[in-house]
């Protein structure tokens, strides 16, 4: 248990504009270049009046500034159009959030202080947009299941509407799997901006979840993000059907993640009212709940991108898990768990008793 008193995030932020990221350097491997789909990246970004520069090879350069900590500065401000390498196109399951995962980007634009990529992606958190997005989407037929549905989780390396104002490849997966019989799509993020996405023939398939978090935790850790606030409206569009405006898509929340701060009842019971007052509307609702963990490896990262963080990594307050190929994270014991578990399952069935909560963990 920790506390953060800090006056200025324990209020509710109120909605405000969409939240854009526009990086201060954009480039592109010629290879990116070749693809048509590149092409159509490139006047995205034009069209915002970035400049652009073409690299003279395949290969990411100027990225490393004099520390990891302006390493980790030029790394965000950098937007870096490239052709996914053919190892990509074999996908890897990803339970509980879906059967396989595939990625349209690596890299995240927000400046989240507990970031699960650190650690899990190497060099500069640069980027990396994937200009051959078709060749990616006609990969996946080869991995749905024909008589049952088949899940796809696209942000497991990357907030996909934090950059689709660049690229429009979220757009473009949301087309694709429009047109699948038993292929599904799942994205999630922190961003906010979902007017294109609204008109979609998505057909169902596609549920748009937003990852919230009470709102000490979003104040404090959550830097480059649209407010909870705002993200819960993008929501309520997604979700209201297309006569009223609205996308008609299934929606989730995903809460993560969970940390048992000071008066944590209190603050994520807030949390489930806001969500409660925003979709106050019949819709296909579920949560996905994902409490606090680190490894050695994204603590060490994280210090460096982070080294002023308030956020809790200290071993000693956790319990150690471990995976089945011997890597270790830490975890809240197993009476917090239980705890935070029993609290989240009773209050979220008290206000939302027709969703599905798919996991905790």
């Amino acid at each position: 248990m920790y506390a953060i008193r800090d006056k200025e995030v324990l209020s509710q932020p109120e909605v405000r504009q969409p939240r854009l990221w526009i990086p201060e350097r954009v480039v592109f491997t010629p290879a990116a270049l070749e693809e048509p789909y590149g092409q159509q990246i490139l006047q995205r970004v034009q069209s915002y009046n970035l400049p652009v520069e073409e690299l003279p090879r395949n290969r990411l350069t100027g990225l490393r500034g004099e520390d990891e900590r302006d390493t980790y500065n030029i790394a965000k401000r950098t937007l870096a159009v490239v052709t996914a390498p053919p190892s990509s196109l074999k996908l890897s399951p990803i339970p509980p959030s879906a059967d396989w995962q595939f990625h349209i980007a690596e890299g995240c634009p927000a400046h989240c202080q507990y970031c699960y990529l650190a650690g899990s992606l190497s060099g500069p958190p640069v980027i990396r947009v994937f200009a051959n997005l078709p060749q990616i989407l006609s990969n996946l037929v080869n991995y749905e299941r024909p008589e049952e549905a088949t899940t796809y989780e696209v942000s497991c390396y990357t907030d996909p509407l934090g950059i689709e104002h660049l690229t429009g490849s979220l757009a473009e997966c949301i087309r694709y799997f429009g047109t699948r019989q038993n292929g599904y799509l799942r994205w999630v993020s922190k961003f906010d901006k979902v007017d294109n996405l609204l008109d979609l023939p998505h057909n169902g398939h596609t549920r748009c979840r937003v990852s919230v978090n009470a709102v000490p935790i979003s104040g404090r850790f959550e830097g480059g993000t649209a407010s909870v606030a705002s993200r819960l409206k993008a929501l309520r569009r997604l979700a209201l059907p297309p006569e009223e405006g609205g996308g008609g898509y299934p929606v989730g929340l995903v809460i993560a993640p969970i940390m048992p701060l000071d008066d944590w009842q209190m603050h994520y019971g807030r949390l489930l009212d806001s969500i409660s007052q925003a979709l106050d509307i019949n819709c296909d609702l579920t949560f996905e709940l994902i409490t606090h963990r680190f490894t050695p490896g994204s603590k060490e990262v994280l210090q460096t991108w982070y080294p002023h963080s308030k956020l809790d990594m200290d071993e000693d307050k956790r319990s150690v898990k471990r995976n089945k190929f011997g890597g270790i994270k830490y975890v809240y014991n197993s009476d917090t768990m239980k705890t935070m578990k029993r609290f989240f399952e009773d209050e979220i069935q008290r206000r939302f008793p027709n969703a599905e909560i798919l996991y905790w963990t």
